[in-house]
């Protein structure tokens, strides 16, 4: 049966697309299993009987079914013949639709042609008028036309007649009314009578303005102007506006030459007067230009043509070139303070040509028409001649600065460490502020020669004196008396370093710091006020880590010389027996001398740094971060160690601890609390030499009970540290055997773990040599 169903349900399967059913479903919601989509006949089946005495009502559900089959059947009759009767209605209503589109078309047709016949009409009306309109146009275009030709032939005349009596006043307006009504006839040239009036203007205008460069020569000497002809020169300007651009710049670069004629005989190449020393008097010499030119010449030139701003730029040009030339001819003569001379006053010159001509640029009216004067610029007119021989200045101050340099060095051979009240912070070395000061005025200086290469050039001058000031001064200054590894080894005592060179050394340290400082600020000003193309290459960064490497080496001394004073206090922790100590008392003696050590130099040191606070916390943190393996180093040495002895020296490491923990603020009125990363670093040293000591108190009775207590308080798998607490234990050879195997079974150490342990400590032991070398050198 079940076979059966799958089949009926393969031959009635119906599928949609997924977009249809989602309308079906929204159009005709319904519950019934049967509109499922998924539906299943055999689960259907089972649902009405899901038992076997449920099968005794088979028949009325079989009844059921069949008045549901009556149902749809006779629904989907009645649809049909509704979808059979709306078909012939819409074949109708189409029928319909088709005669109703035609009758549209033919009306359409008969608006289109009835238009046609009515633009016709109009086009036969208004063709007569069309014509009239053409021949008025032409007629009027005619009549002004020969207007203009009238008026350009009579004006050709008059303007003619006006030239040769020279009457410049009535010409200029005349000649530019003529110029626009020839600019009509332009379309007209190839007509021969137009083109015999317009060569006879251009003719016109080329005597024009040969005549009136004729009167300009005349009228003008080498010295001065007639003021007898300034009207008529005046009227002739106006004309010479109204003619073609080139004959203006021909008439004002000829006046400009004119006026520069006298300068260039005055100061000739070979003469005296015209060297560095006296450029001043030819600046002078175009000041009394300019007042000549306002008492004869002013009232000849209009305004708008800028002459006075014209004769100042060719003067800077020739100006510039006489200079150069010399300065190429005479570079061996040249030195810095003609070369300053010069430049002075070659800037305060052009100061005040941007002062008249630059800053109040006007915008004047010429015909009725906004013109603004030429763009001259007097902005390193002259002076740039000087900047390729700035090398001379350049060279100067590397003089000068290794002088300076020279000089600090001896002073502080002779002075020694500068004079301070205990208590205050470290001094800066007098020198530094003065090398700063020094190359503050030479910035000013060179900026107001140059923004471009000189100061590059000036930079890199800048950056080899502060090298030689730190090789020079600074690293020397800092005390270095041991001599190698040798003496280190001899007497310990030998390598204590007086308090008077630990002040040396914070004072190195502050100077340092204020050199790093001030050099970032002095790459800032001089990118400030140099060009942008030559900005990018300006940088201090190799002198500023120069100086940041100087306060390293400057901690490292102050730790160095803090741990040789704990020294002694540590080698005596070896000349006790602990082994047999029989009670537990005070710190031990050694504790105090570590203590009384720390006091005494640490907070010195915090007053000599009270202005570097970050390095007196760097200081601590290095001391500390260099003396608890040390201390706990020296732990391990003192071996063996009794119950009782480790009781001591876990009393002596507490103390210790507390002390260190303390160490910033040690013998201050006002306690601060210190850095989080230096407390970590003392709590997690001393906690670690508190748990060595607690395991040598522990009992060893039961091995894998030890073994297990190292490595849940130590945590650590280093098989040498395990052999150095045995060791403490005073474990005999082969015990230690048997521990370190029960060691490496417990912790899972394998070989090459093993193997990597011991190549860790004679890394370390080298290590440890290696940063002794470098403290004693």
């Amino acid at each position: 049966m079940e076979k059966c169903m799958t089949e009926l349900e393969d031959d009635i399967s119906l599928e949609f697309d997924p977009e249809v059913e989602a309308a079906i479903a929204e159009l005709l919601p319904s519950n019934d299993p049967l509109h499922c989509k998924e539906f299943s006949a055999i689960d259907y089946i089972n649902t009405i009987f899901p038992t076997e005495q449920s099968l005794t009502n088979i028949d009325d559900v079989v009844h059921k079914m069949n008045s549901k089959i009556r149902q749809l059947d006779n629904d989907i009759r009645h649809l049909i013949k509704e979808q059979t009767m709306a078909a012939e209605d819409g074949r109708e209503a189409l029928e319909n639709s088709k005669q109703s589109i035609a009758t549209l078309f033919n009306k359409i047709k008969e608006i289109r042609d009835k238009a046609e016949q009515s633009e016709t009409t109009v086009k036969e009306i208004t063709s007569d008028i069309k014509q009239l309109d053409h021949a008025k146009k032409n007629l009027t275009s005619s009549i002004t036309t020969l207007n203009h030709l009238h008026m350009l032939v009579g004006g050709v005349d008059s303007l003619a007649t006006l030239v040769k009596h020279r009457k410049y006043d009535e010409a200029a307006p005349l000649l530019q009314g003529v110029m626009y009504v020839m600019h009509h006839f332009t379309p007209y040239h190839q007509i021969p009578q137009i083109k015999e009036l317009s060569d006879k203007l251009d003719k016109l205008l080329r005597d024009l303005a040969a005549q009136i460069r004729g009167d300009f020569e005349e009228a003008h000497s080498l010295y001065e102007c007639k003021l007898n002809c300034q009207p008529s020169l005046a009227e002739a300007c106006l004309v010479v506006d109204a003619l073609q651009p080139r004959v203006k710049e021909d008439l004002i670069n000829w006046f400009v030459d004119r006026q520069l004629a006298e300068y260039k005989s005055l100061f000739r190449e070979y003469d005296e007067v015209s060297w560095l020393d006296k450029c001043d008097r030819r600046y002078a010499w175009l000041k009394r230009c300019f007042l000549e030119y306002e008492e004869d010449c002013a009232r000849i030139f209009p305004e708008h043509w800028n002459m006075p701003g014209k004769i100042a730029n060719d003067f800077c040009k020739v100006t510039r070139k006489m200079l150069e030339k010399q300065m190429k001819n005479r570079v061996s003569e040249l030195d810095v303070k003609l070369l300053l001379f010069a430049v002075q006053k070659t800037q305060a010159f052009e100061k005040l040509l941007i002062e008249r001509f630059e800053q109040d640029r006007q915008v004047v009216e010429v015909d009725g028409e906004e013109e603004k004067k030429d763009p001259i610029t007097f902005h390193n007119a002259i002076s740039q001649c000087f900047e390729t021989y700035l090398n001379v200045y350049i060279e100067s101050q590397d003089v000068n600065l290794t002088e300076l340099v020279e000089k600090f060095v001896l002073e502080l051979k002779e002075g020694g460490i500068p004079t301070y009240q205990v208590g205050d912070p470290a001094p800066l070395l007098p020198s530094s502020s003065d090398l700063f000061v020094f190359y503050k005025k030479c910035l000013v200086q060179c900026s107001q020669l140059s923004q471009g290469q000189a100061l590059v050039d000036l930079t890199e001058v800048f950056k080899k004196h502060l090298q030689n000031y730190h090789s020079s001064l600074l690293m020397p200054s800092i005390p270095n008396k041991s001599s190698g590894i040798a003496s280190l080894l001899k007497d310990k005592d030998n390598n204590k370093v007086a308090m008077s060179e630990v002040v040396m050394i914070c004072i190195v340290l502050c100077t340092s710091e204020y050199c790093l400082d001030t050099t970032q600020q002095l790459e800032d000003k001089i990118k400030e006020k140099a060009q942008e193309a030559y900005a990018e290459k300006i940088s201090f960064n190799s002198e500023m880590e120069l100086f940041s490497n100087t306060i390293t080496t400057c901690l490292q001394s102050l730790v160095a010389h803090l741990d040789s004073l704990c020294e002694p206090a540590l080698s005596a922790m070896l000349k006790v027996n602990w082994s047999t100590l029989d009670s537990v008392g005070d710190q031990s003696a050694y504790t105090t001398s570590i203590t009384t050590h720390l006091a005494a130099t640490v907070p010195a040191v915090r007053d000599l740094l009270h202005n570097s606070r970050k390095y007196f916390t760097n200081y601590c943190l290095k001391f500390a971060n260099s003396f608890i393996p040390r201390y706990v180093n020296q732990i391990y040495k003192c071996k063996p160690v009794s119950t009782v002895g480790a009781e001591q020296l876990l009393l002596d490491t507490h103390s210790l601890k507390t002390v260190l923990l303390q160490l910033p603020s040690l013998g201050s009125a006002v306690a601060r609390k210190p850095a989080p990363s230096f407390t970590k670093t003392v709590s997690q040293g001393m906690v670690r030499a508190e748990m060595i000591l607690k395991l040598v108190m522990a009992p060893s009775e039961s091995q894998i009970a030890f073994v297990e207590s190292y490595i849940n308080l130590l945590a650590d798998k280093d098989i040498g540290d395990f052999q150095k607490v045995l060791e403490m234990k005073g474990f005999k050879r082969t015990e230690q055997v048997e521990m370190v195997e029960l060691f490496k079974k417990t912790a899972n150490i394998s070989d090459s773990e093993e193997v990597g342990s011991v190549a860790e400590q004679d890394s370390s032991r080298i290590r440890k040599l290696e940063k002794l070398i470098k403290k004693q050198f």
